[in-house]
């Protein structure tokens, strides 16, 4: 009876894009005795590599065609991968059609989605969609009964170590871990090609949704410790916290990730230098500045108290003296685009901190799906990208906002696009000064962001409510006036929202009773 828990590894077809470590691995095999089959490329690396290597095109008298479109798709290769060795029928056939057995397969497939990643044309990224590999990948992994495969050169050593360990064979269990790594690769090949075919044809959610991650790091716990938790990379390049590299600090936590991206989202909002101190996904202050120290320390004013242990996102390159002011406050992360050497001094000496650099900020017109789940299935919609000017406001008041009001107002309405809804920002001189976050009343968000004004004053020694004169910013329509009446009652002297609401006209009136400027967008930016 044929034994399948080790298989010893007799004749190998290597066929690799991606060379690294392929010398070492093909001299190991050839030292064990493995016959090694190879197409074109490979082979002329071995070669070169003084590694005896048979060519497909000679182990199968068929010579590549059509450009090399064509070479391993034949009987000979696939019947050698696919051929069940404890099936007396299989078995005829091979002696039959001069089949051999293909013991361990190793292949990486054409670089599709660094093609699409460098910008490539429309013939070149075409020309990188494997066919042969991943047909070969499925076959292997199919039989993985009696075939090894690998699809990364990482796993190479794994091959080598299990040789070594069971002379010669690989043992039931990791062919098992190599066939699931197998179909895991040409599954998320397969949704990279849909997502591109997707982009280029204008189909942000398409009647089928494929996504595929490559995991990351495994997280110490989720939202919370008793969740497990895992962060995963997307083919999608978009800067942030999977492309940013972790200068210092211990590693990120789940809930670090979430508010890290939320921090760094708010800012690339922004073209003037901007920050965001952010706690549990919603802002505790943002500000505009002419140096990022300057937008850092009157984001810090908005709530100093809620900034303790937060996530600060600048949307510039941070010097010394923005890392000089940061330090003085507990922070989780910082992130931006870069950090110049002074201020990385600076803050090696917080060795818990985390800095990330991005290089970049995310591009706000860049096409990219917000994916939440269900029971039962997802939620799929674009990111919501949209940015207000001022001529896509309506004034609908006796009196329209004057310049540094209409400032505010785009500030304050961009901000709120990135607090938890129902969401109310005041903000002056191109900062926030109150922000009512996550309320199922918005007249609450209104008096909650009134407050925190009030207290962030205090603790500033500021004898007058930092909303006075204020604008006000409504993520959504106002239902009743009395949410507009809190926020003039803190001292709100404009008004930006949506508008909508069949109450539009009290609203109104109620704002033109207190010689209050509004604006409607048509706007709307829930966020839940």
């Amino acid at each position: 009876m044929v034994n399948s828990d080790t298989v010893p590894i007799r004749r190998a077809l290597i066929s690799v894009s991606d060379k690294t470590g392929l010398i070492k691995f093909s001299r190991f095999l050839t030292d064990r005795g493995v016959e090694i089959l190879s197409t074109d490329g490979t082979a002329r690396s071995l070669r070169e590599a003084n590694i005896p290597v048979f060519e497909v095109a000679d182990h199968t008298q068929t010579p590549e065609i059509l450009g090399g479109r064509v070479k391993t798709l034949h009987p000979l290769i696939h019947g050698g991968i696919l051929a069940r060795r404890d099936k007396a029928a299989d078995r005829a056939d091979m002696d039959i059609h001069g089949i051999t057995p293909i013991d361990l397969v190793a292949v990486t497939l054409y670089p599709f989605e660094q093609a699409v990643a460098d910008g490539s044309d429309v013939a070149t990224c075409i020309e990188n969609i494997d066919i042969g590999g991943p047909a070969m990948i499925r076959s292997a992994a199919k039989n993985h009964k009696w075939v090894s495969i690998v699809t990364d050169p990482s796993d190479y050593q794994l091959i080598m170590n299990e040789m070594n360990t069971h002379q010669g064979a690989i043992t039931r269990n990791l062919r098992q871990q190599f066939a699931r790594t197998a179909f895991a690769r040409t599954a998320a090949y397969d949704a990279a090609i849909t997502s591109w075919f997707n982009d280029r044809l204008g189909q942000p959610v398409p009647e089928q949704l494929t996504i595929s991650g490559q995991r990351r790091e495994t997280l110490r716990y989720g939202e919370n410790p008793h969740q497990e938790a895992a962060f995963y990379l997307t083919s999608a390049v978009r800067p942030g916290v999977g492309t940013a590299r972790q200068m210092q600090g211990i590693s990120l936590s789940y809930n670090n990730l979430n508010d890290t991206d939320a921090a760094f989202e708010l800012v690339a909002e922004f073209d003037r230098p901007a920050v965001a101190i952010i706690k549990h996904a919603n802002p505790c202050g943002v500000a505009l500045g002419n140096t990022p120290v300057d937008a850092y320390q009157h984001a810090l004013t908005c709530d100093p108290t809620s900034a303790f242990g937060g996530i600060i996102a600048f949307n510039r390159q941070i010097d010394e003296a923005a890392a000089k002011a940061v330090v003085e406050l507990f922070s989780e992360v910082v992130i931006a685009p870069d950090a110049d050497a002074r201020a990385q001094k600076i803050f090696s000496e917080k060795k818990n901190l985390r800095l990330l650099l991005t290089g970049s900020v995310p591009e706000l017109d860049q096409k990219t799906l917000t994916v939440r789940s269900v029971a039962g299935g997802l939620l799929v919609q674009d990111r919501d990208q949209v940015r207000i000017n001022a001529s896509m406001l309506k004034v609908v008041t006796e009196r329209a906002p004057n310049p540094s009001e209409l400032a505010d107002l785009l500030f304050a309405f961009q901000v709120c696009k990135h607090v938890k809804s129902n969401a109310i920002v005041f903000a002056k001189g191109g900062a926030t000064v109150g922000i009512g976050a996550g309320q199922m009343s918005r007249v609450d968000s209104s008096r909650i962001a009134a407050w925190k004004a009030q207290e962030a004053a205090a603790a500033l020694g500021e004898e007058e409510p930092r909303t006075t004169d204020s604008v006000v910013a409504s993520d959504a329509f106002f239902p009743f006036a009395d949410g507009l009446l809190a926020a003039i009652e803190a001292g709100a002297r404009a008004i930006i929202q949506p508008g909508g609401s069949i109450r539009d006209e009290q609203v109104i009136a109620a704002a033109n009773s207190h010689n209050v400027a509004m604006v409607f967008t048509g706007i709307r930016h829930f966020r839940h």
